[in-house]
């Protein structure tokens, strides 16, 4: 995707840097457009943990960047003292944030990969490659997701000649969510640029806002027509029939169809179903958990600072370019900061992955991914 007209991943290495990557610091957005270039597993872990990077595909791209640095810096160990010191960094990075499937899944590829060479050296080069195969995938996979999801919006226009087709969409499952062209995006994205008119809704996603701080950002770099509302308008939206189509993302998706997703999805969910609204999950196949059946009782949620709730920060000037961070809850009392809720697969209309448009359950999920039948 492009920043001010100039082509970007959120994650990507030089042609000449060594044991380094760089990242676009998504803590800065949409007011300042800032790259980190991360050198230490330290400052990976950090980065993923305190939010500088977030989304599903791009905690997953990161971390196996991070796997590279992690052999890089055990290169100088040798033998068994090489793998326990990588072990022991996997374990650290893989402790940054529970929910995210795509973290381990790129931990633990990376892991094989490394300790399958025949020497400590090639296992930090081929951390490199493995590292570059993992972004490079998931940017075409979501690119496919675009292809497989814009038949679905072609559809909606098709029977509402006319007028834009309005998509809601919540949190941020962007490009910025990925290496590239976002899974919930990626069919809005590809059916703006066929020419079909499209309207999104875009739920500023408390308390962080990503919705109003990065789906806003993205579609108005894309030129993509929206409005931003307040989490809790999207019923409303719904009952009066201004919404044609619900598209999230998900940061785990369990193989009988059960969905985490950014805390507030699931209410989405209920107006939808309420409402005769089809609901739409947007996934790459490396945000299945191909271990977990029951995602309500099985997936973990991450609980997060307080703090993130309890303060807020924006521009105090929208002429200026510094925040100005600010408390909005009454001083002692005690905040819950929930960052996920399971939505379950009888709400989600189906799901959009690289290989195709599925329904929600067991059958389906693997008659599309046969290789992962027990």
């Amino acid at each position: 995707m492009k920043v001010n007209g100039r082509p970007y991943r959120t994650v990507w290495m030089d042609d000449e840097s060594t044991g380094e990557f760089k990242i676009i610091d998504q803590r800065w957005l949409p007011f300042r457009f800032e790259v980190e270039t991360i050198r230490t597993t330290e400052e990976a872990a950090a980065a993923i943990k305190d939010m500088h990077v977030r989304g599903a595909g791009c905690i997953g791209a990161v971390a196996a960047h991070a796997m590279y640095i992690a052999a890089f810096e055990s290169e100088k160990s040798a033998g068994k003292i090489f793998e326990e010191e990588l072990r022991q960094k996997a374990d650290f990075l893989a402790s940054t944030r529970p929910t995210a499937v795509n973290l381990q899944w790129a931990i633990s590829r990376q892991l094989d990969e490394i300790l399958s060479q025949d020497s400590i050296s090639d296992g930090a080069k081929k951390a490199r490659s493995v590292a570059q195969q993992i972004a490079d995938e998931d940017a075409e996979w979501c690119n496919r997701i675009g292809q497989h999801g814009k038949p679905i919006i072609e559809d909606l226009a098709k029977k509402n000649p006319g007028r834009p087709i309005n998509i809601l969409t919540h949190c941020n499952a962007g490009w910025l969510a990925f290496v590239d062209h976002g899974s919930a995006t990626a069919p809005i994205y590809a059916a703006h640029d066929a020419g079909i008119p499209v309207h999104v809704w875009v739920d500023e996603t408390r308390p962080r806002n990503q919705g109003a701080r990065l789906t806003a950002w993205e579609l108005n770099q894309h030129g993509v027509p929206h409005t931003v509302i307040v989490d809790n308008t999207g019923g409303h939206l719904m009952q009066n029939g201004m919404v044609d189509l619900v598209i999230t993302g998900t940061d785990r998706t369990t193989y009988t169809g059960d969905v985490a997703n950014k805390i507030g999805t699931y209410l989405k969910a209920l107006a939808a179903k309420d409402n005769e609204v089809p609901f739409y999950v947007a996934l790459p196949s490396s945000t299945f958990d191909w271990q977990i059946r029951d995602g309500v009782k099985e997936i973990p949620i991450e609980k997060r600072d307080g703090d993130e709730v309890s303060m807020m920060s924006g521009l105090s000037d929208r002429s200026g370019d510094r925040e100005t961070e600010v408390a909005i809850v009454s001083p002692g009392s005690e905040v819950a900061n929930y960052a996920f809720d399971v939505t379950p697969s009888r709400l989600v209309t189906g799901l959009i992955t690289e290989r195709g448009v599925c329904d929600a359950n067991e059958t389906s999920i693997l008659n599309l991914f046969p290789e992962h039948k027990k």
